[in-house]
């Protein structure tokens, strides 16, 4: 090759590519049963933090104790593991785990903070009569995304999505959880700062200055970095390293402060109404609604950066219609046993998919079944589930990060060279971002949110929808990548749309099937579209 040939070949823009380049196992390869039963397990270990951090938050408010926490934790990972497997096989089929979700803490607080529930004076009492008004929350607010998803509403609105508007909906999907990271991390910063500091170093350093045949440290970096810094964590509170310290620091530094292990019981089966009949209130059903509306939202965005890390085609929009619904499924199973929140898609594990290059749809099933084991047999699981949350907060910083990276990548379709895209990409995230706070903010220093009506319940509903930054800026760019320059030659092409046009029907693709029919010959029966 001469030297102008190969400067020429160097200058030449990086090609697109509709399936991700470098990813090990894709959605229907799968590595050795051995190595599938570890990554399996450290996708559980992830998905432990929001499984434990949000019963933490909320069970107190409810009137539980210990006990009552570590029966809500066992619950989650119960109808956590359930809703995998039917995600899995009957919803999108794409390696995702459903788990619970940040979203659902505003309207379960507002139900615990209910004035009708402190005529009881017995904390236990309190705390079932509030778990059964979330349970009746939650199950009415899941016939929103199963009518969606199941009757193909859903189905005709993701059609409109183009590669353009997709950017901000999926990246803000993980780069609006930043206050879930370093915030978390910096609880305690000696065991959260060495946590974040190995997990880098085995994933991204070691695997470039120490080539092997097998990789170990990227793929197995959670696992690694999370048994070091936490018998680290252990050593330093054998050795009385917090015994003066404040309170708040003993929680979140020591490894026997979860209260998790001397609450759960060694073997409890999770059943359907285990708290007594679910109770119902209006108000409260419309603000888990709104809860409901922004997690199918956020969840497609994060099935569109599982597809891409799962080195698979983009989701057809009936597949994205297909999980949507399924998900719904999922918060109605959440009412029904009373987990005390709703499920989404676990960002974390988007982005471990990233981290590992290892997008097989079995490890994520081999994941539920831990959720399901470890559910049943609660003292096993607490030993695990009391990892101190600031290492929770370190895996944070670096799951959120690619999942948000998964949402830049869709820029490869566009015309990053169109005034038209800069502005609707910048003014999208910007909003995006600042939208939440304005509302957050405004909570703290006023007691209330902006909108401030007489009916508490759609002040309620209005907060939840705007402080989710995957969800205001997902809203807006849709908006403007619809109606700005519509009727302008060069915008479907600046926008992207022709590289997904193949995707807005089932049958377009023959990949499609490849990756997302459903198993047992169920597409025969119920065909996408």
């Amino acid at each position: 090759m001469t030297a102008a040939a190969k400067v020429a070949d160097e200058l030449v823009p990086h090609p697109v590519n509709e399936q991700l380049p470098g990813v090990d196992y894709c959605v229907n390869s799968n590595p050795s049963w051995a190595e599938a039963i570890v990554l399996g397990f450290q996708h559980y270990l992830v998905m432990l933090g929001t499984s434990v951090i949000i019963p933490t938050i909320i069970v107190p408010y409810m009137g539980g104790g210990n006990v009552e926490k570590a029966q809500v934790v066992q619950t989650l990972l119960f109808v956590s593991g359930v809703n995998t497997l039917l995600q899995t096989w009957f919803g999108t089929r794409l390696p995702v785990v459903v788990g619970g979700s940040f979203r659902f803490i505003t309207p379960s607080l507002y139900v615990a903070f209910s004035q009708r529930y402190y005529i009881y004076l017995n904390p236990y009492q309190r705390f079932i009569r509030t778990m059964r008004a979330i349970q009746g929350a939650l199950m009415v607010a899941s016939v929103l995304p199963m009518l969606l998803g199941f009757l193909g509403i859903w189905r005709i609105v993701v059609r409109f999505i183009s590669p353009l508007s997709a950017v901000p909906l999926v990246t803000l999907v993980g780069l609006g959880l930043y206050e879930q990271g370093f915030p978390l991390l910096a609880e305690c910063v000696e065991i959260g700062l060495p946590e974040l500091i190995i997990l880098i170093l085995l994933s991204q350093f070691i695997p470039h200055m120490w080539s092997s045949k097998r990789p170990m440290f990227d793929r197995f970096a959670v696992l690694l970095s999370v048994g070091i810094v936490w018998a680290y964590a252990a050593l330093l509170t054998v050795a009385g390293a917090y015994k003066n310290r404040p309170l708040n620091t003993q929680l979140s530094c020591r490894v026997d402060r979860s209260g998790l292990v001397s609450g759960s019981s060694w073997v409890s089966f999770p059943y359907p109404i285990q708290w007594g009949p679910p109770s119902l209130h209006a108000g409260e059903a419309f603000v888990m609604i709104a809860a409901a509306f922004v997690a199918l939202i956020e969840s497609t965005g994060a099935f569109i950066a599982a597809s891409r890390y799962g080195s698979a085609t983009h989701v057809p929009s009936s597949v994205l219609s297909r999980g949507v619904g399924w998900l719904g499924v999922g918060i109605f199973l959440d009412g029904l046993f009373g987990t005390g929140s709703g499920s989404t898609v676990s960002v974390e594990n988007v982005g471990l998919l990233a981290l590992t290059r290892v997008g097989s749809r079995r490890v994520i099933q081999i994941s539920a079944v831990f959720m399901l084991f470890f559910s049943i047999f609660g003292k096993f699981g607490a030993i695990v589930a009391s990892i101190p949350l600031p290492i929770v907060g370190a895996l944070y910083c670096v799951l959120f990060a690619l999942m948000s990276s998964a949402g830049l990548g869709l820029l490869q379709y566009c015309n990053l060279n169109s005034f038209r895209a800069k502005f609707i990409i910048g003014f999208s995230f910007f909003m995006g971002l600042s939208v939440p706070r304005y509302f957050t903010d405004y909570v703290l220093t006023s007691g209330h949110g902006p909108v401030h009506t007489r009916s508490v319940w759609f002040n309620k509903m209005v907060q939840v929808i705007f402080t989710s930054p995957a969800t205001v800026a997902g809203i807006v760019a849709l908006f403007l990548d619809l109606t700005l320059a519509r009727k302008n030659e060069s915008t479907r092409k600046d926008s992207g749309r022709h590289w997904w046009a193949k995707f807005k029907y089932f049958d377009k693709d023959p990949r499609s099937a490849e990756f997302y029919s459903l198993p047992y010959g169920l597409s025969k029966y119920f065909p996408s579209l």
